[in-house]
């Protein structure tokens, strides 16, 4: 029974209770003032199973109420925990049954007010903050990350310096000194080049090039270009990436708007990846960059006390780690001699798809081309360059795949032509032992370096080994690896129920959250014809292809960032305390709307799982 009218004792309870206490006091008496009043008696359905999508948001008052999925109880939740959010805010039907445990009162809050609350920025941040206390974190106030968000064009203070490829050096550069510009942009018959004011200092100065010669004799041709809608996080990771400073910003036209640089972009907290990636690529030693790796989970931290959103401090994590790899190889092959054939590095995994925390390996895998010498002798050359990289990985404090998903094993080191014959073989029998190895690399890789200019040929034969898969197939395989965790979905009060052991009363994000999102993201890129991006690029893909519905690509894209945003912070705070990083999290830690926001989410991918459960046993989705 629902009663209606103005109650003080609403707002005051309300008010007390996350997320309505990091609102306004105009936006909390909005709440309270449509808010109703549902008193339950014991063993009466609020809502049922399937039903939905529901049109509110339920607050426990007093009493207890009882999720309960097809007739199991999964959960008790008291005074002051939410519930109803997840099919409200995503509109899908209910995953699960609630009902009065004993006689309850609840709050309950229309859609239409309370459903913007719940979507902004700044309650979703405390909500993925309050992992690492019961009671949360305020807010932090606006920062400089935000800067992330915007379109590059937005960033651009000073119109764009242009000069004709014949001016003369010395010309450019009073130009640039007058204007207080730090990059001049060359007009040429091909596009744009660009000189820097560390150009002038490495190519001029140092360099001893005179400065009556032509401007064009010290540029950088074509120069690297990005469209005014990029957003500056985005941009700042292809520089990191590229390991260059300036960008040229074009018009959707192609005209020249300006030219941004890290400064632009990035909080003076913010700038250590580019500091730490310089250190990477001037390292002359294994040891070297074993110190400069030092860095690396400070620069995480700093990144995230800046606010970067999780995705963007992971995404730069892994091109970091990327620069380490790839000078490591390159310090490997000065002391081995040339290679006996042309190979490409790839990194597998978290860091393939640029979502790598404090915690994660380093998967890797190597392929060679054949015919430039026998498979034997690169592999014995390959092999031992690959131990000289995990073993500088290790000194840097990374740690190759304790599993043996590592370029130095060598199921996962072969020739092309061994990588093509292993993906036959797979097609002929997709239930083989290795087969998860085979993915893992088929659909699940990216070029780091490769020795010869030919990461780009080597990466498109994998890509033709891909090809030659029966595709349905191949889906079908995905569709079982998708299915082989399953979210935690039973919480009774303070401890995980499923669990048991060791770890017993502990939540393990990655395989209970974020494993089940990767490989449905995975199965359901594929179908989209998307292989090697990150879950978020996949899951939008699918959606755009249609392998996968529209509200269930939004409630897995929330899902997923909300739990990688918990796992992030989780981490980051116990590398702040010199902990070992890890995936393990006490749930008494979480007060009650943190607690309710993992249960909807790990709901809802339990929810698709269970729809691509049941599509599987009848055959459907694979055409």
């Amino acid at each position: 029974m629902a009663e209606s009218g103005p109650d003080p004792g609403i707002a005051a309870f309300l008010g007390s209770r996350p997320p309505f206490d990091t609102i306004g006091a105009e936006d909390l008496a909005r709440v309270a003032a449509v808010t109703e009043v549902e008193a339950s008696p014991r063993g009466k359905t609020i809502f049922s199973q399937g039903a939905g999508p529901v049109e509110y948001l339920w607050m426990v008052r007093d009493g207890l109420v009882e999720v309960v999925d097809d007739g199991r109880v999964l959960d008790l939740l008291g005074p002051g925990e939410l519930f109803g959010q997840a099919s409200m805010m995503s509109g899908l039907p209910t995953g699960f049954q609630t009902r009065a445990a004993e006689d309850t009162v609840c709050y309950r809050i229309p859609a239409d007010v309370v459903r913007p609350l719940l979507a902004r920025p700044d309650v979703l941040a405390f909500v993925a903050r309050s992992v690492v206390s019961g009671r949360g974190r305020a807010p932090a106030p606006a920062g400089p990350a935000e800067l992330g968000q915007r379109p590059v064009a937005t960033l651009i203070r000073t119109p764009p310096l242009l000069c004709p490829a014949s001016e003369p050096i010395r010309a450019a550069a009073q130009r640039m000194t007058a204007q207080g510009a730090t990059a001049v942009l060359v007009r040429t018959g091909q596009g744009l080049g660009i000189v820097t004011d560390r150009d002038f200092r490495s190519r001029v100065v140092a360099a001893g090039v005179s400065p009556d010669g032509p401007v064009s004799a010290i540029m950088t041709e074509p120069a690297y270009t990005v469209t005014a809608d990029r957003l500056a996080g985005e941009v700042l990771l292809d520089m990191l990436e590229r390991n260059i400073h300036h960008v040229p910003v074009l018009s959707a036209a192609g005209q020249v708007l300006g030219v941004v640089d890290e400064g632009d972009l990035m909080s003076a907290q913010a700038r250590q990846p580019f500091l730490l990636r310089r250190a990477i690529a001037r390292a002359a030693s294994p040891a070297e960059l074993a110190a400069a790796a030092t860095e690396l989970d400070r620069m995480t931290v700093a990144l995230r006390d800046a606010r970067v959103a999780a995705e963007q401090v992971a995404a730069v994590r892994s091109v970091v780690v990327d620069a380490l790899t790839r000078r490591l190889a390159e310090l490997a092959v000065a002391a081995a001699g040339d290679p006996p054939a042309p190979f490409t590095w790839f990194a597998l995994g978290s860091l393939a798809r640029r979502e790598a925390v404090p915690s994660s390996d380093v998967d890797s895998a190597l392929a060679w081309q054949d015919g430039d010498a026998p498979d034997a002798v690169a592999a014995g050359y390959v092999t031992g360059m690959a131990h000289a990289v995990e073993d500088g990985l290790r000194a840097c404090g990374l740690r190759p795949d304790p599993h043996g998903a590592s370029a130095s094993n060598p199921l996962f080191a072969r020739s092309l032509a061994s990588w093509r014959a292993a993906a036959r073989r797979l097609c002929q029998d997709p239930t083989q032992e290795k087969a998860l190895i085979l993915v893992s690399v088929l659909t699940d890789s990216r070029p780091v370096w490769d020795s010869g200019g030919l990461g780009a040929s080597v990466a498109a034969g994998l890509w033709e080994a891909r090809t030659e898969l029966d595709q349905a197939d191949l889906r079908r395989l995905l569709a079982q690896f998708a299915l082989s965790f399953r979210p935690p979905t039973g919480f009774l009060r303070d401890f995980v129920v499923e669990h048991s052991g060791e770890r017993r009363g502990q939540l393990d994000l990655k395989h209970g959250g974020l494993i089940p999102i990767v490989d449905l993201a995975r199965w359901a890129g594929m179908g989209a014809g998307v292989a090697g991006a990150s879950t978020r690029e996949r899951l939008r893909a699918a959606q755009a292809a249609g392998t996968l519905e529209a509200a269930e690509a939004s409630t897995l894209i929330e899902a997923f960032d909300f739990i990688f945003s918990l796992r992030l912070d989780h981490q980051v705070e116990q590398v702040r305390r010199g902990a070992a990083p890890d995936d393990f999290i006490d749930p008494k830690t979480l007060n009650p709307l943190a607690r309710s926001y993992l249960r909807e989410a790990f709901r809802a991918v339990a929810s698709v799982q269970a729809g691509l459960s049941a599509e599987l046993s009848l055959g459907v989705r694979w055409g």
